[in-house]
């Protein structure tokens, strides 16, 4: 397979490498190309700087990632690892040869898990030796999936994800870790976490998280949007609202957790979001609560309804823009296709829709009934009727042909005539002008033509007339 080397974070080469090829093989093949020494260069990957004796595999490098490799010399403190010396006391104690700090294997399912649910590491770490991979899958990997994200390029959907981190000054992965990250606010939070960037002439201590769509192979600044709610269901419960069993889930963080499956969670908020029953909350913005209607539920993290997709979740930021507008105050405007939030003083009754930055339209209305602009009182018909309330405008001629009963009324006086007796209307679709009236009651029959009962002198007059 092909990894990508970025040497002094230069531009990156491909470097061909098999599952069993050592991290120290790879710095050789590095140091052939660079024309340097091997034992000088440092191979830094997810947040750890990778000793000599591990395998491409054992660091979960797949298929094109990028690694650094940095000219460095190792100080005397440091430990020196050589092929075929002595192994970390880790290791010589019987541990596992993975670095447990590596972010390849961190999971922070535990932080948005109640406490009983704590453990999911360990099926994280409980590869067995006789379990058959799933197809493209190397043997050893674990197929329980850490992190999930939603990827903005070609997938354009929730897809799991793989956690990466970068120096906050050189925007360089080749920052290392002190410790893992033990919760997501480690990760979330900016400057939570620091280590010692590796780049030459870089004094960068923090630790700046980023994530990574797994489904394919991204460049350096292809990014995803991390999804914390969203976990394997590995305890294999059923969705609060279809019942199913499905994976991946999202956990409500309400003091049930109630578990709801992808296809349920994006139908809540695709209803919602039409019925405009989002929750505008001070701190938190546009979001919604679990759907069982537990308190203290609203998701936090907003980029979950990315899950709407595209066109759904532009529609879900104009919302929550007008609804953030309306709630501090102000006002949308009126104006056909316009919509801009505006904040005008309190008192001020002549409200202009600014035009600057192209933000606004320069409609210039009346506060109170959203017409344009006037002096006097607001037209009284329209206020009683609620016209005013409305953010858009109806064509009067429209809205005369638009009446249901006006329309009937023209209807029944063109193509009816009433009874004689009874003056209910009757329609004459054909025939001959002796008409029978159709009530019950009166049953009278009388001309079509003349108005009157029926006698001999229509019968002779004009039976038959059109």
């Amino acid at each position: 397979m092909i990894v990508f080397v970025r040497f002094n974070s230069s531009h990156g080469f491909p470097v061909e490498v098999d599952s069993n090829t050592s991290i120290f093989q790879l710095k050789e093949a590095v140091a052939k190309r660079q024309g340097v020494p091997a034992d000088q260069l440092r191979v830094i990957f997810a947040g750890k700087d990778l000793r000599n004796d591990l395998t491409v595999q054992s660091c979960d490098l797949d298929q094109q990632s990028i690694v650094h490799v940095v000219l460095r010399p190792q100080r005397k403190d440091q430990e020196t690892n050589t092929p075929g010396g002595d192994k970390p006391q880790s290791a010589a104690m019987g541990g596992s040869e993975r670095e447990p700090e590596s972010l390849t294997r961190v999971d922070l399912s535990s932080s948005i898990l109640p406490t009983h649910s704590v453990g999911l590491a360990v099926i994280l770490n409980s590869d067995c030796e006789n379990d058959v991979p799933p197809p493209g899958r190397p043997a050893g990997r674990s197929t329980y999936n850490s992190f999930y994200v939603y990827c903005k390029g070609p997938c354009q959907r929730v897809q799991p994800g793989k956690l990466r981190v970068r120096c906050s000054t050189c925007q360089q992965a080749t920052l290392t870790l002190a410790q893992g990250p033990s919760c997501w606010e480690d990760v979330l939070i900016p400057n939570r976490m620091s280590g010692e960037c590796q780049s030459p002439n870089c004094p960068g201590t923090r630790a700046e998280f980023f994530f990574k769509c797994g489904a394919h192979p991204t460049a350096d600044k292809e990014t995803s949007v991390a999804l914390n709610l969203i976990t394997t269901n590995s305890r294999d419960i059923t969705c609060i609202t279809c019942t199913d069993i499905r994976s991946p889930v999202l956990v409500f963080q309400c003091n049930y957790r109630h578990v709801m499956c992808l296809d349920c969670f994006h139908l809540y908020c695709v209803t919602r979001l039409n019925d405009r029953q989002f929750v505008h909350d001070p701190e938190l913005g546009y979001s919604l609560p679990c759907v069982a209607g537990c308190p203290n539920s609203l998701i936090k993290e907003l980029h979950h309804f990315r899950i709407l997709g595209e066109e759904q979740y532009n529609r879900y930021q104009q919302y929550g823009a007008e609804e953030c507008v309306l709630q501090m105050g102000g006002m949308l405007c009126p104006s056909p296709g316009c919509g801009a939030g505006l904040l005008p003083e309190p008192s001020r009754r002549k409200v202009t829709c600014e035009g600057g930055n192209s933000l606004g339209c320069g409609f210039v209305f009346c506060r109170d009934c959203k017409e344009a602009y006037h002096e006097g009182e607001c037209n009284a018909l329209l206020e009683a009727s609620g016209a005013v309330t409305q953010a858009y405008r109806v064509d009067e001629r429209a809205a005369e042909q638009a009446r249901w009963e006006e329309a009937s009324k023209e209807t029944i006086k063109k193509t009816t005539k009433p009874c004689p007796r009874c003056h209910v209307p009757v329609e004459k679709n054909g025939g001959c002008m002796h008409m029978k009236c159709p009530q019950s009651q009166c049953q009278l029959e009388w001309c079509w033509n003349c108005g009157c009962e029926w006698n001999r002198a229509c019968m002779g007059d004009h039976w038959f007339d059109v």
